[in-house]
Protein backbone atom coordinates (compact mmCIF):
# COMPACT_ATOMS: atom_id res chain seq x y z
CA UNK A 1 0.00 0.00 0.00
CA UNK A 2 2.85 2.37 0.86
CA UNK A 3 4.34 2.01 -2.63
CA UNK A 4 1.02 2.82 -4.28
CA UNK A 5 0.70 5.96 -2.17
CA UNK A 6 4.32 6.85 -2.91
CA UNK A 7 3.69 6.57 -6.64
CA UNK A 8 0.64 8.82 -6.28
CA UNK A 9 2.64 11.44 -4.37
CA UNK A 10 5.45 11.33 -6.94
CA UNK A 11 2.97 11.82 -9.79
CA UNK A 12 1.37 14.71 -7.91
CA UNK A 13 4.69 16.45 -7.34
CA UNK A 14 5.81 15.98 -10.95
CA UNK A 15 2.50 17.26 -12.27
CA UNK A 16 2.72 20.34 -10.04
CA UNK A 17 6.34 20.90 -11.03
CA UNK A 18 5.93 20.75 -14.82
CA UNK A 19 2.61 22.62 -15.01
CA UNK A 20 4.14 26.15 -14.90
CA UNK A 21 6.51 25.26 -17.75
CA UNK A 22 3.67 23.85 -19.88
CA UNK A 23 1.53 26.92 -19.20
CA UNK A 24 4.42 29.23 -20.14
CA UNK A 25 5.13 27.22 -23.29
CA UNK A 26 1.45 27.21 -24.29
CA UNK A 27 1.34 31.00 -23.97
CA UNK A 28 4.54 31.40 -25.97
CA UNK A 29 3.21 29.16 -28.75
CA UNK A 30 -0.16 30.95 -28.54
CA UNK A 31 -1.94 27.68 -27.80
CA UNK A 32 -5.02 29.43 -26.51
CA UNK A 33 -8.62 28.30 -26.21
CA UNK A 34 -11.28 29.70 -28.54
CA UNK A 35 -14.68 29.88 -26.83
CA UNK A 36 -17.80 28.81 -28.72
CA UNK A 37 -20.02 31.75 -29.59
CA UNK A 38 -23.11 30.38 -27.83
CA UNK A 39 -21.32 29.92 -24.48
CA UNK A 40 -21.73 33.55 -23.42
CA UNK A 41 -20.88 32.90 -19.76
CA UNK A 42 -17.37 31.81 -20.71
CA UNK A 43 -16.38 34.73 -22.94
CA UNK A 44 -13.94 35.97 -20.29
CA UNK A 45 -12.02 32.70 -20.67
CA UNK A 46 -11.16 33.43 -24.29
CA UNK A 47 -7.42 33.05 -24.76
CA UNK A 48 -6.77 30.79 -21.76
CA UNK A 49 -3.90 28.40 -22.53
CA UNK A 50 -5.05 24.93 -23.60
CA UNK A 51 -3.63 21.44 -24.21
CA UNK A 52 -2.86 21.20 -20.48
CA UNK A 53 -3.67 17.50 -20.58
CA UNK A 54 -0.03 17.07 -21.57
CA UNK A 55 0.83 17.87 -17.96
CA UNK A 56 -0.80 14.82 -16.42
CA UNK A 57 -0.09 12.60 -19.42
CA UNK A 58 3.66 13.23 -19.09
CA UNK A 59 3.50 12.80 -15.31
CA UNK A 60 1.64 9.48 -15.64
CA UNK A 61 4.07 8.10 -18.22
CA UNK A 62 7.26 9.17 -16.41
CA UNK A 63 6.22 7.92 -12.97
CA UNK A 64 4.87 4.69 -14.47
CA UNK A 65 8.31 4.00 -15.95
CA UNK A 66 9.74 4.29 -12.46
CA UNK A 67 7.26 2.02 -10.64
CA UNK A 68 6.13 -0.64 -13.11
CA UNK A 69 7.92 -3.95 -12.63
CA UNK A 70 7.30 -7.56 -13.67
CA UNK A 71 4.26 -8.57 -15.74
CA UNK A 72 2.68 -5.33 -16.90
CA UNK A 73 0.85 -6.06 -20.14
CA UNK A 74 -2.48 -4.68 -18.92
CA UNK A 75 -0.86 -1.56 -17.46
CA UNK A 76 1.15 -0.98 -20.64
CA UNK A 77 -1.88 -1.33 -22.89
CA UNK A 78 -3.87 0.97 -20.58
CA UNK A 79 -1.12 3.58 -20.98
CA UNK A 80 -1.09 2.99 -24.75
CA UNK A 81 -4.86 3.49 -24.86
CA UNK A 82 -4.49 6.77 -22.99
CA UNK A 83 -1.75 7.93 -25.37
CA UNK A 84 -3.61 6.85 -28.52
CA UNK A 85 -6.75 8.76 -27.63
CA UNK A 86 -4.59 11.62 -26.35
CA UNK A 87 -2.81 11.82 -29.70
CA UNK A 88 -6.15 12.06 -31.47
CA UNK A 89 -7.13 14.85 -29.10
CA UNK A 90 -3.78 16.56 -29.67
CA UNK A 91 -4.43 16.68 -33.42
CA UNK A 92 -7.85 18.17 -32.73
CA UNK A 93 -6.40 20.81 -30.40
CA UNK A 94 -3.53 21.59 -32.77
CA UNK A 95 -5.92 22.36 -35.61
CA UNK A 96 -8.03 24.56 -33.33
CA UNK A 97 -4.98 26.53 -32.25
CA UNK A 98 -3.61 26.75 -35.78
CA UNK A 99 -6.90 27.97 -37.26
CA UNK A 100 -7.78 30.18 -34.26
CA UNK A 101 -11.24 28.63 -34.23
CA UNK A 102 -13.07 26.08 -32.08
CA UNK A 103 -13.15 23.61 -34.94
CA UNK A 104 -10.44 21.00 -35.14
CA UNK A 105 -10.84 17.59 -36.68
CA UNK A 106 -14.05 17.00 -38.58
CA UNK A 107 -16.61 14.90 -36.72
CA UNK A 108 -16.14 11.96 -39.07
CA UNK A 109 -12.33 12.17 -38.74
CA UNK A 110 -12.50 12.07 -34.96
CA UNK A 111 -15.08 9.28 -35.07
CA UNK A 112 -12.94 7.16 -37.40
CA UNK A 113 -9.90 7.66 -35.19
CA UNK A 114 -11.80 6.69 -32.05
CA UNK A 115 -13.37 3.70 -33.80
CA UNK A 116 -10.00 2.45 -35.04
CA UNK A 117 -8.40 2.68 -31.59
CA UNK A 118 -11.45 1.04 -29.99
CA UNK A 119 -11.28 -1.93 -32.35
CA UNK A 120 -7.62 -2.58 -31.50
CA UNK A 121 -8.18 -2.37 -27.73
CA UNK A 122 -11.31 -4.52 -27.94
CA UNK A 123 -9.58 -7.34 -29.79
CA UNK A 124 -6.69 -7.18 -27.33
CA UNK A 125 -9.11 -7.60 -24.41
CA UNK A 126 -11.13 -10.31 -26.17
CA UNK A 127 -8.05 -12.41 -26.92
CA UNK A 128 -6.35 -11.82 -23.58
CA UNK A 129 -6.31 -14.69 -21.12
CA UNK A 130 -6.40 -12.08 -18.36
CA UNK A 131 -9.64 -10.47 -19.58
CA UNK A 132 -11.59 -12.52 -22.13
CA UNK A 133 -15.25 -12.06 -23.02
CA UNK A 134 -16.76 -12.28 -19.53
CA UNK A 135 -18.07 -9.38 -17.45
CA UNK A 136 -18.41 -9.29 -13.69
CA UNK A 137 -21.99 -8.56 -12.65
CA UNK A 138 -21.70 -5.96 -9.85
CA UNK A 139 -23.04 -6.86 -6.40
CA UNK A 140 -23.89 -10.42 -7.52
CA UNK A 141 -20.48 -12.05 -7.50
CA UNK A 142 -21.13 -13.82 -10.79
CA UNK A 143 -19.73 -13.53 -14.31
CA UNK A 144 -21.58 -13.34 -17.60
CA UNK A 145 -19.93 -14.45 -20.84
CA UNK A 146 -20.90 -12.27 -23.79
CA UNK A 147 -19.05 -14.53 -26.22
CA UNK A 148 -18.69 -12.87 -29.64
CA UNK A 149 -21.05 -10.06 -28.57
CA UNK A 150 -18.27 -8.83 -26.31
CA UNK A 151 -16.66 -7.20 -29.35
CA UNK A 152 -19.44 -4.75 -30.36
CA UNK A 153 -20.28 -4.15 -26.70
CA UNK A 154 -16.70 -3.19 -25.77
CA UNK A 155 -16.25 -1.01 -28.87
CA UNK A 156 -19.41 0.83 -27.83
CA UNK A 157 -18.12 1.21 -24.26
CA UNK A 158 -14.82 2.70 -25.43
CA UNK A 159 -16.56 5.17 -27.73
CA UNK A 160 -19.18 6.05 -25.13
CA UNK A 161 -16.74 6.65 -22.28
CA UNK A 162 -14.21 8.69 -24.25
CA UNK A 163 -16.89 10.94 -25.69
CA UNK A 164 -18.70 11.26 -22.36
CA UNK A 165 -15.55 12.40 -20.56
CA UNK A 166 -14.89 14.78 -23.44
CA UNK A 167 -18.39 16.27 -23.06
CA UNK A 168 -17.88 16.66 -19.30
CA UNK A 169 -14.86 18.88 -19.92
CA UNK A 170 -16.89 22.08 -20.05
CA UNK A 171 -16.20 23.84 -16.76
CA UNK A 172 -12.98 24.58 -14.91
CA UNK A 173 -11.85 21.43 -13.10
CA UNK A 174 -15.01 19.46 -13.86
CA UNK A 175 -13.62 16.60 -15.95
CA UNK A 176 -10.48 16.54 -13.79
CA UNK A 177 -12.37 16.21 -10.51
CA UNK A 178 -14.86 13.60 -11.67
CA UNK A 179 -12.14 11.57 -13.40
CA UNK A 180 -9.85 11.40 -10.38
CA UNK A 181 -12.84 10.46 -8.17
CA UNK A 182 -13.74 7.68 -10.60
CA UNK A 183 -10.18 6.37 -10.83
CA UNK A 184 -9.71 6.52 -7.06
CA UNK A 185 -12.76 4.29 -6.61
CA UNK A 186 -11.43 1.75 -9.08
CA UNK A 187 -8.00 1.91 -7.47
CA UNK A 188 -9.41 1.00 -4.06
CA UNK A 189 -11.58 -1.74 -5.59
CA UNK A 190 -8.70 -3.34 -7.46
CA UNK A 191 -6.43 -3.01 -4.42
CA UNK A 192 -8.88 -5.06 -2.34
CA UNK A 193 -9.07 -7.74 -5.06
CA UNK A 194 -5.28 -7.77 -5.35
CA UNK A 195 -4.91 -8.28 -1.58
CA UNK A 196 -7.46 -11.09 -1.59
CA UNK A 197 -5.77 -12.81 -4.54
CA UNK A 198 -2.42 -12.76 -2.74
CA UNK A 199 -4.02 -14.39 0.30
CA UNK A 200 -5.66 -17.02 -1.92
CA UNK A 201 -2.36 -17.80 -3.63
CA UNK A 202 -3.33 -16.75 -7.15
CA UNK A 203 -0.74 -17.03 -9.93
CA UNK A 204 2.25 -14.70 -9.78
CA UNK A 205 1.46 -13.41 -13.28
CA UNK A 206 -2.09 -12.36 -12.37
CA UNK A 207 -0.96 -10.72 -9.13
CA UNK A 208 1.83 -8.85 -10.95
CA UNK A 209 -0.58 -7.64 -13.64
CA UNK A 210 -3.02 -6.43 -11.00
CA UNK A 211 -0.28 -4.69 -9.06
CA UNK A 212 0.94 -2.73 -12.08
CA UNK A 213 -2.60 -1.77 -13.08
CA UNK A 214 -3.14 -0.45 -9.55
CA UNK A 215 0.06 1.58 -9.90
CA UNK A 216 -1.26 3.15 -13.12
CA UNK A 217 -4.53 4.10 -11.43
CA UNK A 218 -2.95 5.66 -8.33
CA UNK A 219 -0.34 7.43 -10.46
CA UNK A 220 -3.14 8.90 -12.58
CA UNK A 221 -4.98 10.08 -9.46
CA UNK A 222 -1.84 11.84 -8.22
CA UNK A 223 -1.13 13.44 -11.59
CA UNK A 224 -4.73 14.68 -11.84
CA UNK A 225 -4.60 16.13 -8.33
CA UNK A 226 -1.51 18.10 -9.31
CA UNK A 227 -3.12 19.29 -12.53
CA UNK A 228 -6.33 20.23 -10.69
CA UNK A 229 -4.45 22.96 -8.82
CA UNK A 230 -4.00 24.79 -12.13
CA UNK A 231 -7.26 23.67 -13.75
CA UNK A 232 -9.70 24.52 -10.93
CA UNK A 233 -11.59 27.83 -11.22
CA UNK A 234 -10.26 30.19 -12.38
CA UNK A 235 -8.34 27.81 -14.63
CA UNK A 236 -4.81 28.83 -15.55
CA UNK A 237 -4.89 26.19 -18.31
CA UNK A 238 -7.52 23.93 -19.92
CA UNK A 239 -6.83 20.24 -20.48
CA UNK A 240 -8.06 20.41 -24.10
CA UNK A 241 -9.14 17.38 -26.11
CA UNK A 242 -5.64 15.95 -25.69
CA UNK A 243 -6.48 15.64 -22.00
CA UNK A 244 -10.17 14.74 -22.05
CA UNK A 245 -9.82 12.04 -24.71
CA UNK A 246 -6.73 10.63 -23.00
CA UNK A 247 -8.61 10.51 -19.70
CA UNK A 248 -11.59 8.86 -21.37
CA UNK A 249 -9.29 6.26 -22.89
CA UNK A 250 -7.62 5.52 -19.55
CA UNK A 251 -10.93 5.30 -17.69
CA UNK A 252 -12.35 2.99 -20.35
CA UNK A 253 -9.25 0.77 -20.26
CA UNK A 254 -9.34 0.49 -16.47
CA UNK A 255 -13.06 -0.39 -16.52
CA UNK A 256 -12.63 -3.00 -19.25
CA UNK A 257 -9.39 -4.57 -18.01
CA UNK A 258 -10.81 -5.10 -14.52
CA UNK A 259 -13.97 -6.61 -16.12
CA UNK A 260 -16.06 -4.22 -14.02
CA UNK A 261 -17.34 -2.46 -17.14
CA UNK A 262 -20.92 -2.54 -15.84
CA UNK A 263 -19.92 -0.39 -12.86
CA UNK A 264 -19.11 2.50 -15.17
CA UNK A 265 -22.70 3.85 -15.52
CA UNK A 266 -22.95 3.96 -11.71
CA UNK A 267 -19.60 5.38 -10.63
CA UNK A 268 -19.37 7.40 -13.85
CA UNK A 269 -22.89 8.81 -13.49
CA UNK A 270 -21.52 12.31 -14.11
CA UNK A 271 -20.19 11.24 -17.50
CA UNK A 272 -23.44 9.46 -18.36
CA UNK A 273 -25.38 12.58 -17.43
CA UNK A 274 -23.28 14.71 -19.78
CA UNK A 275 -23.76 12.36 -22.73
CA UNK A 276 -27.43 11.62 -22.05
CA UNK A 277 -28.33 15.31 -21.74
CA UNK A 278 -26.74 16.07 -25.11
CA UNK A 279 -28.50 13.14 -26.80
CA UNK A 280 -31.87 14.09 -25.30
CA UNK A 281 -31.41 17.73 -26.25
CA UNK A 282 -30.48 16.99 -29.85
CA UNK A 283 -33.19 14.39 -30.46
CA UNK A 284 -35.92 16.45 -28.82
CA UNK A 285 -34.90 19.62 -30.68
CA UNK A 286 -34.87 17.85 -34.04
CA UNK A 287 -38.36 16.52 -33.40
CA UNK A 288 -40.03 19.55 -31.80
CA UNK A 289 -37.65 22.51 -32.37
CA UNK A 290 -37.79 23.00 -28.61
CA UNK A 291 -35.14 22.42 -25.95
CA UNK A 292 -35.38 20.25 -22.86
CA UNK A 293 -32.44 21.97 -21.14
CA UNK A 294 -31.42 25.61 -21.19
CA UNK A 295 -28.14 24.31 -22.59
CA UNK A 296 -26.45 20.94 -22.94
CA UNK A 297 -24.45 19.21 -21.53
CA UNK A 298 -26.30 19.34 -18.21
CA UNK A 299 -23.57 21.24 -16.34
CA UNK A 300 -24.19 24.19 -18.67
CA UNK A 301 -27.91 23.96 -17.86
CA UNK A 302 -27.04 24.29 -14.17
CA UNK A 303 -24.79 27.23 -15.00
CA UNK A 304 -27.64 28.92 -16.87
CA UNK A 305 -29.80 28.48 -13.75
CA UNK A 306 -27.31 30.67 -11.90
CA UNK A 307 -25.33 28.00 -10.04
CA UNK A 308 -21.69 28.99 -9.74
CA UNK A 309 -19.11 27.08 -11.75
CA UNK A 310 -17.10 26.10 -8.68
CA UNK A 311 -20.22 24.74 -6.96
CA UNK A 312 -21.12 22.59 -9.98
CA UNK A 313 -17.59 21.15 -10.09
CA UNK A 314 -17.68 20.36 -6.37
CA UNK A 315 -21.14 18.78 -6.65
CA UNK A 316 -20.09 16.55 -9.56
CA UNK A 317 -16.83 15.49 -7.91
CA UNK A 318 -18.39 14.90 -4.48
CA UNK A 319 -21.29 12.97 -5.99
CA UNK A 320 -18.85 10.72 -7.87
CA UNK A 321 -16.95 10.07 -4.64
CA UNK A 322 -20.16 9.30 -2.73
CA UNK A 323 -21.47 6.94 -5.40
CA UNK A 324 -18.05 5.29 -5.59
CA UNK A 325 -17.87 4.87 -1.81
CA UNK A 326 -21.39 3.41 -1.77
CA UNK A 327 -20.50 0.90 -4.48
CA UNK A 328 -17.34 -0.08 -2.60
CA UNK A 329 -19.34 -0.59 0.59
CA UNK A 330 -21.48 -3.20 -1.15
CA UNK A 331 -18.66 -4.76 -3.16
CA UNK A 332 -15.98 -5.17 -0.49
Amino acid sequence: MQMFLLSMVCAFLLSVAIAPFVIKLAKRLKARQSILEYVELHKAKEGTPTMGGLIFIVAIIVISLVFLRGNSKLATVALATMCAFGLLGFLDDFLKVKNHHNLGLRAYQKALGQFGISIIITFFAYNSGLIGSSLIIPFCGIEFNLSIWYIPFTIFVLLAITNSVNLTDGLDGLATGTSLAYLLTFGILLLSIYTADIEMGESAQLVSEQKNLIFIIFIAVGALLGFWIYNFYPAKIFMGDVGSLALGGLIAAVSIFTRFTLLMPLIGAAFVLSAASVIIQVLHYKRTKRRVFLMAPFHHHLEKLGIKETKITIIYTTSTLIIGATCLAFLL
